[in-house]
């Protein structure tokens, strides 16, 4: 007997975290796929206006817009609106059909059976058919062609088009993450055939060519990105607004100033903290969302002397992540441990329960002792221009680092140069900002997983944490697969192959026009489908 899915309502609150097995969402019920469509990209509005430009500020601007090959988050929060992959990564931690109607499952587990959205078609005016979504997820798997993305689909033995609106997936085990994975993080559904044509990457910063809301219009590095209403949308009467045009502000002054002079009509404010500087001013509201985000510092084990498990463990006793938070973004978000803030309650190990989370200097000392490290040594961190963040807790690093001996040189670096090192896992010791979709195999396993089957970003090499991960993905039912993932976060707590720091909230200001946006819990841009302007 299989068991056939299609998407399940979402309950109707603003935003509520936890993931579900696929089991477990069965159990409790199933909704026509119509009904889930109303909570995709966020609440359908009741008698929207239509039309207009929403003026949205940016300060990191995406590197390129190609979804295949561009890991960088800036690129995610955009790209989301121009190109759709099966599933929509849902904050409840379901993936919701989204390309995708309905699918079944094989007894085993091994075979995905998806039934296509009919009425679909790309930005070229292409009908998208089978032959396409096996197209791009067999180019995304394929590590040949360069995605950082390719790990998360490493389970796929073979994608297929059974007939023009259904395909089929077989893995190698079981993964109990595949759908959420058939998102578009990385990947999307794009023309068979679209990279086989020469420069065809670089084309992507001049036109789109997936089946999302919206359109590129124009990439301007520097300056700006526009987006138009993709009027042979499949879903009737989405989205509502003509265009949204993205600007790339310097700093998070000029942002301030751009929003009261009625220059941009929205932003999510990097430094959280900045909000103080436009409450009570009229005609602005403020509002604040949970994150699926994580601000972290990597210890990359290739740059000496971090590929010694003691100097870890002291960097780790001697950071102060509550002191970290308040220098960087203010009281405006929540201290984690090894879970971003948004799955700690369905996932996360408590952090009292966990190693190396209380500050404890002489304890630090001692390990670097233990090390031969006892008269200190000097380190680089790197930072990211845009990032406001960094700044000031970089400072505040390099003070509480000086307390066990080590002297903290900072190094700012663009978003391309710190892309080049993250995917050559020549991360060295550096901060770190990124979200994951709401489900613990995406967020450890590429990232986390011995290589080759993980990239392993930090080169921390370790076997245990591996297999556990690897239990982890097969295992569907959740008191199961939280035993594993507590033991995983258990080990990296004690090796330290990173230091997740905090989470920080969503802090959206906009004019008061702007109607109906609901900030996704990731920090990407979904909810500019649903949003209308009301002038």
């Amino acid at each position: 007997m299989s068991l056939i899915l299609n998407a399940r309502r979402l309950i109707g609150r603003r935003v509520r975290y936890g993931a579900m097995s696929l089991l477990s969402a069965a159990a409790l019920g199933l909704a026509s796929a119509a009904n889930a469509q109303a909570e995709l990209y966020g609440p359908v509005p009741e008698n929207p206006q239509t039309g207009g430009t929403l003026e949205v500020g940016l300060l990191v601007e995406p590197p390129a817009l190609d979804p295949f090959h561009q890991a960088a988050d800036a690129r995610i929060r955009v790209t989301v609106l121009m190109y759709q992959g099966l599933f929509y990564e849902s904050a409840d931690g379901e993936a919701l059909p989204l390309l995708a109607e309905s699918y079944e499952i094989s007894d085993d587990g091994l075979t995905y059976t998806i039934r296509l959205r009919e009425g679909v078609t790309f930005h070229t005016g292409k009908a998208m058919t089978a032959e396409d979504v096996a197209y791009s997820y067999n180019y995304i798997r394929d590590p040949e062609n360069g995605s950082p993305g390719a790990g998360d689909f490493a389970i796929i033995d073979t994608v297929e088009a059974v007939d023009p609106l259904t395909v089929r997936f077989d893995l190698s085990e079981p993964n109990a993450a595949l759908p959420m994975t058939l998102g578009n993080k990385y990947g999307a559904v794009v023309p068979a055939g679209y990279f086989d044509a020469e420069g065809a990457k670089n084309r992507m910063n001049a036109e789109s060519v997936g089946t999302g809301p919206f359109k590129l219009v124009e990439f301007n590095p520097n300056q700006n990105l526009l987006m138009a209403k993709n009027e042979d949308y499949w879903e009737e009467g989405a989205p509502y607004l003509d265009e949204i045009n993205f600007s790339f502000l310097p700093n998070s002054a000029s942002m301030l100033i751009a929003l009261r002079n009625d220059r941009i009509d929205l932003v999510a404010l990097s430094r959280p903290q900045d909000v103080q500087q436009v409450e009570g001013i009229e005609g602005l509201v403020i509002e604040r969302f949970p994150s699926l985000n994580q601000k972290a510092i990597d210890l990359g084990s290739e740059t000496e002397p971090l590929g010694d498990v003691k100097v870890r463990q002291a960097i780790s006793l001697a950071v102060d992540k509550q002191q970290i938070m308040e220098a960087a973004i203010g009281g405006y978000g929540q201290v984690i441990g090894t879970m971003v803030a948004g799955m700690q309650e369905r996932w996360g190990v408590p952090l009292e329960e966990l190693p190396n989370e209380t500050v404890d200097i002489e304890r630090a000392k001692a390990l670097l002792e233990e090390a031969g490290h006892g008269d200190g040594f000097e380190l680089t961190l790197t930072t990211i221009n845009g990032y406001d963040w960094m700044d000031p807790a970089a400072v505040t690093l390099k003070q509480q680092l000086a307390e066990i001996g080590i002297d903290l040189n900072i190094q700012r670096v663009d978003l391309g140069v710190w892309i080049n090192n993250f995917r050559s896992s020549q991360m060295g010791f550096t901060f770190n900002d990124w979200a994951t979709q709401p489900d613990p195999n995406l967020l450890f396993y590429r990232h986390f997983h011995q290589k080759p089957e993980g990239a392993d970003f930090r080169n921390w090499d370790n076997a245990e944490a591996s297999a556990l991960l690897d239990k982890g993905r097969a295992e569907s039912d959740y008191e199961a697969r939280r035993e594993l993932y507590s033991q995983f976060q258990t080990i990296m707590a004690e090796t330290v192959p990173t230091i997740m720091l905090f989470s920080a909230d969503h802090i959206v200001v906009r004019d008061e026009a702007v109607k109906n946006y609901v900030q996704h819990p990731t920090g990407w841009y979904y909810g500019f489908a649903r949003t209308y302007l009301d002038e």
